[in-house]
Order: structure tokens, then C-alpha cells, then sequence
């Protein structure tokens, strides 16, 4: 079969003359204008390599997380006692987790590729690869300590907290009842359930967060998708008291309500629905702060992934998530205490 080229767009290009024009520019303020944002655009191609230099991304992670968990490490900064001393510290470990995920490595292709081109600390020298990922998800409770001690900074004077839960899917609705993903154990393997906001039936998880007002999370919990978000209020009341908490309808419950105000002081303001007796409408300043948790949730799957799972056990899976919490804590504490920028500015450069 013989092609013809006669009617083909590759033979009607014409070649492109480029003709030099020169331009004399009279105007003052046009030319500040110019040089301004010139000046802006180096200022942004700085930002952004700063923000993907590993090298003084770990520095300063390390020498922040230290000072929180001296407590918690011997002299080898490591956690966990063992008869050998790993090349690798637990806190160095740790301080690549979150590094990897504040500079969105979803990856471990990627970060091992950053740690190769590191020359000054030679960090992929140190660990391979499947002995990171056991160790990582060793270390969880560890990750946990980092988070919970970063979030207690935020909320020594914080009355007001806000709930909410969002969808963690684990796969399409066609392919769970072959995948074998976190299905290691009843307990923990993940069932179907239905997100009311986004309308939709989907198989996987369900992550409940209480932030503050700033959006900063106080308490993660994760369950699976078919449980109702009610219960996890029976949690809460270990974990705050004497307190204004902020829900959706979705935490509708008066006998959970009397109880919380009873027993911890929670008072717990959840607008009701259109066809419930006494119906008014929700006050806009808890409207206006309901929005924070929200848009820290959008962050987390937009900047963080979280919702992209590349995990094959339900530990693999949990620690994951923890440590893209513990991620975006991170940043908040660097941009309030050290950089002095606004806390939730999570995509600047923390250098």
C-alpha cells in the first residue's frame, strides 16, 4: 500500500521567517513595569529551587524535630533500642519521610533519585530501599509522637475546633472484590461506603480530623468507609474538653450531644436539617470557620496525594497517611515560628 503526501498537512508547512523588531520604549512607568516583573520572576525561580533543594529541606527539618523528641532518641538519635546501630538514624528516617512528602514525592523512584544526587550527606549510602520501607512503618507511633508535639504548640489557648471526614478510595467499585490491597486482616480491610458531599459510592477508608480554627489537626483517626461519623465522636471526648466543637449534618445526634456536654464540656453545634423541629439557619461566622477544615482536606489531595495510595498493607497504608499530616503540621509550625509567614502558606519554600 503506497501513502500519498499530496494532501498531508507536513507537506503544506512553509518555513518561518523571524524578523528582529526593535522596540524604544518612552514610557517611564511601562518600563518600571517591565523591570518589575522581571525582578518577580527570579524571585519565583529562586523560591522554586529552594523549594526542591533536598539537601537544605532535610537540614532544617532535622534541626527543627530534634529539639521536639530529645526525650524520645538515645545518642544515636535513634527511637527504637537494637543491638546494632543502623547506619541510618530513626530521626534521620524520619526526616526524609517528610521531606519527601512536603516536596510531593509520592514516588520512592524519585526520592531515592534525590538522595543519590545529595553528595553531602551520601543518605542513599546508608539504606536501601525495602529496609526504608520496614523501618518507616516501624517508626509510625514515632511520626505520631513528631505530629501530636508540633499540633500542641497551636492549641494552648484554642477554644474553638471543627470535625470532618473525607473519602479515602482504595480502588474503583469494579475492581474490589478481586484487589488483595490491605486485606491482610478483617479488622482493618476496607469496605464500601458513600460520601454524601460528593454523592458517590466508593470502597476504601474514611479519615475523621479535628483541626482548629487555623486548621491545624489535633486528632486523625481512620476507619472504614461504611462506619457512620457519630461514632467517632465517642473518641473525641478522650481527646478534648471544655471546648466549642464544629460539625456537618452528618454529626446529628442529640443523646451524643447532651453526653459530650456533660461529661467533657464539649459543646458540640451541628445545623439541623430542614425538616427537624426548631430548624434555623447556621450562624455565618461557624459557616465562615467550617470552611478551614475543608480547604485543609482539598490541601491535603491536591498538594499532598492523599488520596493517590501506592501501599499494599494496611500499615503500609496508615503510615502514609500519618506522615502527610505530620507533613503539612510541619510546615504550619516552620511558617508561624521560624519563617513568620502566614501557617497554612503550605506551598512556599521553607528555607
Amino acid at each position: 500500500m503506497q501513502i500519498s503526501y499530496k494532501n498531508s498537512l507536513l507537506t503544506s508547512i512553509k518555513p518561518v521567517v523571524h524578523y528582529k523588531i526593535k522596540v524604544k520604549i518612552y514610557d517611564k512607568k511601562l518600563c518600571n513595569m517591565l523591570i518589575m516583573s522581571k525582578l518577580r520572576l527570579i524571585q519565583g525561580l529562586k523560591i522554586i529551587s529552594v523549594m526542591h533543594n533536598f539537601k537544605a529541606n532535610f537540614d532544617k527539618v532535622f534541626n527543627i524535630i530534634k529539639p521536639l523528641v530529645l526525650d524520645c532518641i538515645n545518642i544515636h538519635d535513634n527511637f527504637i533500642h537494637s543491638n546494632r546501630t543502623p547506619k541510618l538514624s530513626d530521626l534521620q528516617l524520619v526526616t526524609i519521610n517528610l521531606v519527601s512528602e512536603y516536596m510531593s514525592m509520592g514516588s520512592e523512584n524519585l526520592l531515592f533519585k534525590k538522595l543519590k544526587d545529595d553528595k553531602t550527606h551520601n543518605l542513599d549510602q546508608l539504606i536501601e530501599r525495602s529496609v526504608y520501607n520496614k523501618r518507616r512503618r516501624k517508626l509510625l507511633p514515632f511520626i505520631e509522637i513528631v505530629r501530636h508535639r508540633l499540633s500542641e504548640k497551636f492549641t494552648q489557648f484554642e477554644n474553638y475546633f471543627i470535625i470532618d471526614s473525607m473519602p479515602l478510595e482504595i480502588c474503583k467499585n469494579a475492581r474490589a472484590p478481586r484487589i488483595k490491597i490491605c486485606k491482610e486482616d478483617f479488622d482493618t480491610m476496607p469496605d464500601y461506603g458513600y460520601c454524601a458531599s460528593q454523592k458517590q459510592h466508593y470502597f476504601g477508608y474514611k479519615l475523621h480530623g479535628v483541626c482548629t480554627s487555623e486548621g491545624v489537626f489535633t486528632a486523625i483517626d481512620i476507619t472504614k468507609a461504611s462506619v457512620h461519623d457519630i461514632h467517632v465522636l465517642q473518641d473525641v471526648r478522650t481527646q478534648l474538653s471544655d471546648c466549642v466543637l464544629l460539625g456537618d449534618k452528618g454529626y446529628i445526634s442529640s443523646e451524643i450531644q447532651l453526653d459530650l456536654f456533660h461529661s467533657q464540656n464539649i459543646r458540640l453545634e451541628v445545623p439541623k436539617r430542614e425538616n427537624q423541629e426548631g430548624a434555623k439557619n447556621y450562624p455565618y461566622v461557624f459557616r465562615k470557620t467550617r470552611k478551614r477544615i475543608e480547604t485543609q482536606l482539598s490541601q491535603l489531595c491536591d498538594q499532598f496525594t492523599i488520596r493517590i495510595n501506592f501501599a499494599k498493607t494496611f500499615e503500609g497504608f496508615k503510615t502514609r497517611i500519618l506522615s502527610k499530616i505530620t507533613a503539612m503540621t510541619l510546615i504550619q509550625y516552620i511558617n508561624k515560628f521560624v519563617n513568620n509567614n502566614p501557617i497554612n502558606y503550605l506551598k512556599h519554600a521553607i528555607c
